[in-house]
């Protein structure tokens, strides 16, 4: 039986975890006890005795806990942002082109951020088809639930003597320095990094992530489908001179997830031309079973909640506007799809067995 550690099980990430793999019957749970939480020979142990062990640590030390395997059969999971863009380390998405047969072949997985992830489902596919340049100079914004700040945060929200302006959005990482923006940038392929904006607000989990274009001048889309391969999908196009398109990008997305993940497209119809996009989310994000196309129009009266997905593990993207503004949204739980049921979803890949184990879906 899979024997799992998870160093760092009192945090937030830690016990979303373990709430996740508390019921499974195919896992052995190594658990210290309280005194031993933070004696370095107790961890170190069960780091070295566990086959996949997740780190659910400040930066540093988790840098520190890798440094304490040393054996070349654990696989270590870091659920923190200290490996994102190391190398030798595994960008822990699925859904990306090519990486789900290199999450169960790393012994070393690093778990994406939360807004990175939203970000990335929407970008990648973009870049990688042409549809949006390498050089292109975007914005993003996402809101999140307070629960993305972690215990000392959640407190502060929960708290009934709270300052009032924690009752209204509250926008951070002002100066354009989030530690989610190196992953956002290279993991796109991008040159330049966005201008980022996160917003907290006073709801639990969610997260929804927003990213626009203007007639960005990328091409209209000759062919939709190329080429289509089954490991996560990467569409090749010839792009001729003129503007993107949301059909197209509705396609490329279709195309580019419809092997599997957690990634769920809703693309109603619109038209940088709306229709461009959404179809290149249909393409990216439809796959058997799980993911599914709700190719309807907005059926929250003009609104798009970001709490939509509060308490799931999966991920839904929609292409909003029209041919001169389009947006690309992507609608998941911070805790969820942007942690924890991330780290799960990377474990159970590595155990061989159906990624969406134990997961709400």
């Amino acid at each position: 039986m899979t024997k799992i550690f998870i160093d760092g099980s009192a945090g937030t990430t830690g016990l979303q975890i373990h709430e996740r793999l508390k019921a499974r019957k195919d896992i052995t749970l190594l658990k210290l006890n309280e005194d031993e939480r933070k004696n370095l020979d107790a961890r170190k142990k069960f780091l070295n005795e566990a086959d996949i062990v997740f780190l659910c640590l400040p930066d540093s030390a988790a840098v520190e806990a890798v440094s304490l395997v040393e054996n070349n059969h654990t696989v270590v999971i870091d659920t923190s942002t200290a490996h994102r863009t190391s190398e030798g380390w595994t960008y822990g998405m699925p859904e990306l082109a090519n990486a789900r047969e290199k999450i169960k072949n790393s012994k070393r997985i690093a778990n994406p951020g939360c807004h990175a992830s939203g970000f990335i489902a929407l970008v990648a596919p973009l870049v990688e088809n042409n549809l949006i340049s390498p050089e292109e100079k975007l914005t993003a914004f996402s809101i999140t639930g307070y629960s993305g700040g972690g215990k000392k945060m959640i407190a502060e929200y929960q708290n009934p003597q709270r300052n009032i302006l924690f009752n209204a959005p509250r926008q951070y990482a002002l100066t354009q320095t989030h530690k989610h923006l190196p992953e956002m940038t290279k993991l796109c392929g991008l040159k330049h990094a966005p201008v980022f904006c996160p917003i907290v607000a006073n709801f639990y989990s969610g997260m929804e992530v927003t990213v626009a274009l203007h007639n960005v001048n990328l091409g209209q889309i000759k062919e939709v489908y190329k080429a289509y391969y089954s490991q996560g999908g990467l569409i090749k196009f010839d792009v001729p001179e003129g503007n993107v398109n949301s059909k197209t990008s509705k396609e490329v997305y279709n195309a580019y997830y419809s092997q599997g993940g957690l990634i769920n497209l809703d693309g109603p119809e619109g038209n940088v031309n709306s229709k461009t996009n959404q179809e290149g989310y249909n393409a990216s994000y439809s796959r058997e079973g799980l993911i599914k196309f709700n190719d309807s129009e907005n059926d929250e009266g003009g609104f798009v909640s970001a709490s939509a997905f509060s308490g799931r593990d999966d991920m839904e993207i929609t292409v909003q506007g029209n041919d001169e503004r389009c947006l690309l949204i992507s609608r998941f739980d911070n805790l969820g799809k942007g942690a924890s049921g991330a780290a799960v979803q990377n474990m159970n890949l590595i155990m061989g067995i159906n990624e969406f184990t134990g997961l709400n879906v």
